[in-house]
């Protein structure tokens, strides 16, 4: 038998609005630490870079995902000394037909056609072993030319999934008919029925099939994907399909595009195996507390938190401690900056909330209280009408953008590490204890030369302290 090549690709483009105040579209759920001490996205990763053997071979991944998160992608991999084979960066999001579009074409760039093992960057799986026993034979079937889905044996009538009805085919079983979700009662009649799988969102194909599924379908599509791709430019990793050319592609599901189509087609077989493997997709505040470690009343609690006769409640403290008394079925969510208290049952409609600060125009829907960048990151701890402090971290060898504030001046404090200071004309070091002051109007730089990370204190001063007031001349990560 030939030896298989996987191509691992990981879809991490998404904005998880329902795990708000936690997640946020500058730091999505994909990249938090729920549980452990690892992000969903490399676990992801790591499942996924243990795939080989049984005649199988599995390439470092292709990773999808936006623009903005580049830098959180490439630390987040080096943390488990994982070299990625690309990161496709979108300039904006085009759900998820384009972007495995993106990752079809970047596979078959080598002159190769491997099997991809496409998953989103944002599920847990409880038990890897039977995930890669059901993996292996999606592989061995999609090797041999079928389109594979995994299909989650349901344990519930689950109403906030969609649903997969399966024949039997042989020794495999194959894809019926897709259903929307359903509401409880035909959720019900599912479970009793037998032969409903809730879908994963995890396929396994053939480079070839999904380009030659999308020309049959989505010929559009597939144009306009490849012609972003073919004007991409290529930075180390990174691989940017041309902004103008992905603007013009149109948005359109994988399921929408290719695989609801594909039953009943005559183009190509469509399968599902089933796994069974304690997944959850953990798309809102309900699914993270069934996943949770729970006490015998079922309250799961994280961080700095008490909880006192309450049940199947969960409590998550980011900063502080978070108390509750007498609750039940509740949600409560604790961050520097934003509280959720919400209704169990109700956590899918947290992204109601982030509707309405996304069109009152407020921050807390992108962006933490501690916000990370390239170089490291920068916490806002207080500020005023004419004042603000920030506790900033600099990465060893890392440097902000040379710049220049019209309305604010800057106060430097080292708190621990050495900083490199350009002001003006003068470059200065400056170690624990030391400050320094940087007025209005002129071109400064802060560096850490060193080997352990730099922590500042700023204390900005001045008639305008929006982030906005900043003229970088020159900037190592290409921000304009």
């Amino acid at each position: 038998m030939s030896m298989s090549m996987i191509q691992p690709v990981i879809m991490a483009g998404g904005s998880g609005t329902r795990l708000w105040p936690l997640s946020r579209a500058g730091y999505p759920k994909q990249f938090l630490v729920l549980e452990g001490n690892t992000s969903l996205f490399q676990q992801a990763a790591q499942r996924l870079a243990g795939l080989g053997g049984h005649g199988q071979q599995a390439l470092p991944p292709i990773i999808v995902g936006n623009e903005e998160h580049r830098f959180l992608v490439l630390d987040q991999l080096r943390e488990l000394r994982l070299e990625p084979d690309a990161v496709m960066l979108e300039p904006l999001g085009r759900n998820t037909a384009p972007a495995l579009t993106l990752a079809a074409l970047q596979a078959l760039e080598a002159g190769q056609d491997p099997v991809l093992v496409v998953t989103p960057a944002d599920q847990t799986i409880g038990d890897g072993a039977a995930f890669g026993g059901a993996l292996h034979q999606a592989v061995q079937q999609a090797a041999e030319g079928a389109v594979v889905i995994l299909g989650i044996t349901p344990d519930r009538p689950e109403t906030g999934y969609g649903y997969i009805r399966t024949v039997a085919d042989g020794a495999a079983l194959a894809v019926a008919q897709f259903v929307e979700k359903p509401d409880l009662v035909t959720a019900e009649s599912y479970l009793r029925e037998g032969g409903y799988y809730w879908n994963s969102g995890m396929f396994v194909l053939r480079a070839s099939r999904w380009v030659e599924a999308l020309q049959a379908f989505r010929p559009d599509i597939l144009a306009a994907t490849q012609a972003a791709f073919a004007a991409r430019s290529v930075d180390a990793k990174f691989v940017r399909p041309a902004k103008a050319e992905f603007a013009a592609v149109p948005a359109e599901s994988v399921d929408y595009a290719v695989m609801e189509r594909l039953p009943g087609s005559a183009l190509m077989p469509l399968r599902m195996v089933p796994l069974n493997a304690g997944w959850n997709d953990l798309g809102a505040w309900e699914a993270v507390w069934q996943v949770a470690v729970k006490d015998e009343a079922g309250n799961a609690a994280r961080g700095d938190a008490i909880v006192a006769d309450s049940r199947n409640t969960l409590v998550h403290a980011t900063s502080r401690l978070v108390s509750v008394v007498g609750l039940e079925d509740v949600v409560v969510v604790e961050t520097p900056d934003a509280v959720l208290v919400a209704d169990r049952a109700r956590s899918q409609d947290v992204k109601k909330i982030v509707q309405q600060l996304d069109s009152s125009q407020r921050g807390e829907h992108t962006l933490h209280r501690k916000v990370h960048r390239p170089w490291g990151w920068y916490d806002s701890i207080d500020n005023g009408p004419r004042h603000q402090v920030k506790r900033i971290m600099v990465k060893p060898g890392a440097s902000l953008s040379l710049q220049m504030h019209h309305h604010r001046a800057e106060h430097w404090i080292v708190v621990s590490g050495t900083a490199e200071v350009t002001v003006g004309d003068k470059i200065i070091l400056l170690s624990e204890n030391q400050s320094t002051y940087i007025p209005l109007g002129v071109t400064h730089r802060l560096a850490n030369p060193g080997k352990l990370p730099l922590e500042i204190i700023e204390v900005q001063s001045g008639s305008y302290l929006g982030e906005d007031d900043i003229v970088r001349f020159e900037d190592t990560y290409g921000r304009q």
